[in-house]
């Protein structure tokens, strides 16, 4: 993570985001609409003391990023399940990541890709389905 550029959609607790800062992400933008998740990652960001790395913004995901001007190095998508989120924002994946960015996703199956970006690695904790997505790679799995 060390120098990359995070954008944490859904952010939620922040675990995602929050990890990223912790193993040395430039900046980590993380994105809700929750105003009690949002309450929650500004505490969390004050007692981590994570500083101007960690920027927290109350907005929708779908609308924040097709709206951004900026390109992030890693895409975290770890939505609300059974709502078509990861499908949404396939769409707009091209103009917000890096040319070699890549999406960390979390869903209720097995995801074959998001867009332009294939499973490459994949893996299960519990009820959860993990990813790890490149463009235009295959799952060597």
């Amino acid at each position: 993570m060390r120098g990359l550029s995070c954008l944490d959609l859904f952010a939620g607790s922040g675990a995602l985001g929050f990890e990223a800062a912790s193993r040395g992400a430039a900046s980590v933008l993380m994105v809700d609409s929750s105003p009690k998740a949002l309450a929650a990652l500004a505490t969390n960001a004050r007692m981590l003391a994570a500083g101007d790395r960690v920027r927290i913004v109350r907005a929708d995901a779908v609308r924040f990023a097709s709206s951004v001007n900026s390109r992030f190095d890693v895409l975290f998508l770890d939505p609300p399940f059974h709502q078509g989120w990861i499908e949404k924002l396939a769409r707009v994946a091209p103009s917000i990541l890096t040319e070699s960015g890549v999406i960390y996703a979390e869903a209720e199956t097995r995801l074959e890709g998001c867009g332009e970006w294939r499973t490459v690695r994949h893996g299960r904790a519990g009820q959860v389905f993990y990813h790890l997505m490149r463009r235009g790679e295959t799952d060597a799995t």
